[in-house]
Formats: C-alpha cells, structure tokens, sequence
C-alpha cells in the first residue's frame, strides 16, 4: 500500500460531515447536500487546526492474530489517533466511501485503508535490547535518524518497539514528513527508565549489593511507620534517605524490575535466593543453566532473557548438571519462569552468519520451539514478556483495544523462516512497505502490489476474491460435449 497523500478540501469537508452524521451514510446520499451545506462544512474544516484532526488506520479482511490467544479470520484492526479502538468484522471508518472513490493522490491521508486478503496480523515484535535500530541511549531527542537503514531493517524483521540502554524506544520512520507534520522525535521514547542494573558476580559485587538492599529494606520499614504516625503528628519529619541507592530503593517498591547478567547455575541460585529474602523480581539476562534450577527461579518469580541456541559445554570437573540445553526456554517456562527470546548479535549485521542478529528474532525463537516450547509462549517471547519487563506492557505487546495501533502484517505464519514482513504499522501509522524498500522487495513480489483492493474484481478475481479460471470453464464445457 502506497504512503497516502492529503486530499482536496472539498473531500475532507465531506468526510468530516459524514463524521457528525449519526448514522452511516454512503458516498451518494452525500451529495444531496445543497451548495450552502457544502460551503459550511468546508468553512468548518478550515477552522479546525489540521493538527488536531482525527488520524484513522484500517487493516481489514485479515487473520488477526492478537497474542492474547484469540485468532479472528477475516477480521479487522481499527486505530484511531495511533491507538487501537476496535477489533472485530465489518468495521467502518469515517470517509471510507472517499477514499474508494478518490484518486490515490487526492486521499486524505488521515484515513488509511489497508486491505490485507489473504495475510496475516499480529502485534508488533519487541526486542527487549537492541543497539543502532533508533539512535545512541540517551538523547534520543537529538541522535535518532528516521532516515537509518537499520531502522528500515528493524522495521523489515517486524520490530516495533525496543529497549536500547535502559530506554524504551519506537521504530518512528520519517513517514510524518510526507504528510506535512512534523515529526515526532518525543513520540519514540516509550519509557526512559525501564530497569535497574544489579551487579552480583563477584564477591566484593554480591557485598556491595546485600549492602544496598538492606539499606534499602531499613528505609522502607521506617517509611511505612512514618506513613502510620504522621496522621498523629503531623509536624513528623519524613525518614532521611541518606545512605539509600534510589535504584535499588525503585527495585524494592516494584517500580522497575532488577536486571541481573548472570548465566552459571551457582550464579542463578544466589540470585534466586536474594530475590525471596529481600522480596522482588529479578530480571535474569543470560541464564545459560537457567534450565538446571528452573523450579527455583519460579518460585523466585524470576523474568529471564534467553538466546535459545545459545552454547556451551557442561564443565567435566563438576558433577551435577551443567552447560547449555536446547531445551532451557521450554523447561524455564514450565517451572512458571516469563523468558524473553533475544539473538546472539543485538545490532543489524549484514556480513555475519544468517540468523544471528537482531533481524532474525523468529529464527532464534525456532530453537526454543524445537527444544520444546510451545508456539504460543513463542510468539510472547517476542512481544508482551518483553514489553512487561521493561514497563511497557500497557501500550504494546498485544492487539488490544487501548493499546498503542503497533502491528506487522506478514505473509504467512509469523515463525516460519520463510515468512516475510509485507507492511509495519506504528502509533497507527504505516511505516514499512517490502515493496517499496530494496532489500526485500525482489524475493517473491507480491503479485498484487500494483492492484489497488477496490480494482481486485476488475483484475479477474470473483466476489470470494478467487481467480476466474477461464480454462478450468473451457474444459468443463468440453467434457460435457
């Protein structure tokens, strides 16, 4: 589908009157308006700040897959002002009958339409880390490039959204510029503080930490009285916090989750254990032997971040398990363990081994499965597990009325190898066409891409949206002579 231009004044004014109807009426019965109606209707337009217009996306006719486990065929996803407001069949959306019949270059390009016959929709993948897909950590503000290949590339692999540093961050293209705003540099940043790194590898790291804990700990015993007392005596001071790291003191109050590099069994337990005694939930990057020790992180309520065919031999010196297995996702999500699927490289690698970077986030998810995960903890993997250990849970993740309007459309089951990422589609914006990039746009074209949806049945397609076979119908009157 091609990036939607601005229509003609006359079109948006109708648009915006068939809005204020109360019910639906079609392109026709709009032109009964006498000439007086019409000039109101388009004073009214002008008077409206084409800012503050409403912005509508349609994807229709598609099997919705919403990651909360419902599949809809032939279903509909409609955004409003990039975020999603219904889910179901036979949506409408103001000025449809407009958009139809207006030429593609006089479209109001605050109605999209997306006609996805025959393709699939689902949220919009998460990468729970990445590095150059949306600028350098920090000021985001000022190093994003919506013009970067990686960002494309990233957008291609169907990521929508992705932590870099310990931000949250959108795949936002330059897409805004072609229809006269600006664009949106704050609207990338999702979440500025999504976790809190916690050393405990070493010795003087593991004492430094149980430190801060308990610091942390005394504090917040001393808060809860003050909070108690206060309403007794209401010149009561409020507890000092010198001496308390605020990070951890974040971690103990459930306002971010801990993040812990660690991936040896012994490593594991400890922190398993440091968890139940100080009572968070740590979020565990690596976890290789995780697999060794699930039932404990379980009951830890421990969040792990996996690479699926990650490997490493078992150390011979030691006699119980050890070593990486195939099977680590499968057996940590048993043990009630969230993991989060990530590849070996977090960058865009054009010259590495296929599979490997951040572009291939189905592929690494394959192992999990092959190892025995289910396709339904799979696909969570990559979009709301994520999504909930960096916060941001409540705007992506998962096609829900509410959310954020970020989806992929693909041509077939999301993780299968084969399958491509045909359109991507953020804060209701469509942002990534294949057929209009170069990377991929010449392994296997869609045939239609040139077919506008309304033009299908003048291509030879019947009302099911079939081909016509004129053969199959010449041989079927000839065996009948």
């Amino acid at each position: 589908m091609k990036t939607l231009k601005s229509s003609t004044t006359w079109i948006t004014s109708c648009a915006l009157a068939l809005y204020a109807l109360p019910s639906p009426v079609h392109a026709s019965s709009a032109l009964w308006l006498d000439d007086d109606d019409d000039k109101d209707e388009e004073e009214e337009s002008k008077a409206i700040p084409e800012e503050d217009k409403d912005r509508y996306f349609l994807v229709e006719n598609a099997e919705v897959h919403t990651g909360t486990g419902q599949v809809l065929r032939d279903a509909s996803v409609l955004g409003k002002n990039g975020k999603i407001v219904e889910i179901g069949y036979n949506l409408e959306v103001p000025g449809r009958d407009y958009y139809l019949d207006v030429p593609e270059d006089e479209r109001d390009f605050r109605v999209q339409i997306l006609d996805a016959k025959g393709l699939r929709v689902y949220p919009g993948l998460v990468a729970i880390s990445s590095s150059g897909l949306a600028g350098t950590s920090g000021d985001f503000r000022n190093s994003v490039n919506p013009f970067s290949q990686s960002m494309v590339l990233g957008l291609a692999a169907g990521i929508t959204s992705t932590g870099s540093g310990r931000s949250a961050i959108k795949l936002k293209r330059y897409m805004s510029t072609e229809h006269g705003l600006p664009y949106d540099f704050d609207g990338i940043v999702l979440s500025e503080s999504t976790y809190a790194s916690m050393s405990y590898n070493s010795a003087a790291s593991k004492r430094a930490l149980r430190e801060k804990l308990i610091a942390a700990r005394d504090y917040l015993v001393k808060y809860r009285r003050w909070e108690i007392d206060v309403k007794k005596d209401k010149e009561l001071k409020e507890p000092d916090k010198k001496g308390v790291d605020p990070n951890v003191l974040n971690v103990l109050r459930g306002n971010v989750l801990g993040r812990f590099r660690a991936s040896d069994r012994g490593d594991l337990l400890a922190i398993a254990r440091l968890a139940q005694e100080f009572g968070f939930r740590p979020v565990i990057d690596g976890c290789r032997e995780g697999w060794t020790v699930a039932d404990e992180l379980g009951r830890a309520g421990a969040m792990a971040i996996i690479t699926a065919r990650d490997r490493r031999d078992k150390n011979e010196t030691l006699v119980r398990e050890g070593g990486s297995s195939i099977e680590n996702g499968a057996l940590l999500a048993q043990a009630g363990v969230p993991i989060a699927i990530v590849p070996a490289g977090k960058g865009v690698d054009l010259g590495g081994i296929v599979g490997r970077d951040i572009m291939h986030l189905p592929i690494e998810v394959g192992f999990a499965i092959r190892g025995g995960l289910s396709e339904e903890l799979a696909l969570a993997s990559i979009t709301i597990v994520p999504a909930r250990m960096m916060g941001i849970d409540h705007r992506v993740g998962t096609l829900e009325v509410g959310k954020d309007c970020d989806l992929i459309v693909t041509d077939g089951d999301l993780l299968h190898y084969q399958t491509f990422v045909q359109y991507a589609v953020v804060d209701g914006e469509q942002v990534y066409d294949k057929e209009d990039e170069m990377f991929f746009a010449h392994i296997r074209p869609r045939a239609d891409a040139s077919i506008a949806p309304e033009e299908r049945l003048d291509a030879g397609e019947n009302d099911d949206g079939e081909e016509e076979s004129v053969e199959g119908d010449a041989e079927e009157e000839g065996s009948d002579d």
